[in-house]
């Protein structure tokens, strides 16, 4: 009898012992869960520009009839849209006041006094993304560079006068060990 005792009170306490950790697993389930929900609703919402700026896109290019927007930072707003046949996007504050707008165009498009300072000054450097930006103080064309591990955004005037050197963070691809070690954590 006392064996089966021992048993039995060795089986009641394994059952409740699973039972805890389904239980801790279900309130992490459902920690996660709210987590998850919390994020998509508060991304959601971050999606959809207020009236006064849309409005403010739509004086400005009314034309253009499908935009995708996105919130950049607490007080600006970027619209992604294809205006003439060019991805541009433009940049707006919370009270619809116009910030900035991108024309993403090709070297080619270039004016000749940019290619001859880009040929001239920057010799070697790879040319990647180009657009001409404009905002309200001047219009110009933004180019990002790369050569080796330096990275670089110059933007020029129409003479190809360079008004802004900065450094630019370069993008690296992931290795296979580095995709191996994430697949890793993931598990």
């Amino acid at each position: 009898m006392e064996g089966e005792y021992k048993v039995f009170t060795e089986s009641l306490y394994n059952f409740a012992t699973i039972n805890q950790l389904n239980q801790s697993k279900m309130k992490n389930l459902i920690i996660l869960l709210v987590l998850v929900l919390g994020f998509s609703f508060t991304t959601s919402a971050q999606k959809d520009a207020p009236e006064v700026v849309k409005k403010a896109f739509a004086q400005k290019f009314a034309a253009v009839k499908s935009v995708k927007w996105d919130k950049e930072s607490a007080n600006e707003w970027e619209a992604e849209f294809t205006f003439n046949g060019k991805e541009m996007t433009a940049s707006y504050d919370n009270a619809g006041k116009w910030l900035e707008s991108e024309t993403e165009i090709t070297s080619k498009e270039l004016p000749a006094p940019v290619s001859a300072t880009l040929a001239k000054d920057f010799a070697g450097y790879k040319i990647g993304e180009i657009g001409i930006v404009e905002d309200p103080a001047m219009k110009g064309f933004e180019v990002a560079l790369t050569k080796g591990t330096t990275a670089l955004e110059v933007i020029f005037d129409a003479s190809g006068k360079v008004l802004k050197n900065t450094p630019a963070a370069k993008e690296t691809e992931k290795t296979e060990k580095t995709e191996k070690a994430e697949k890793a954590i993931k598990k």
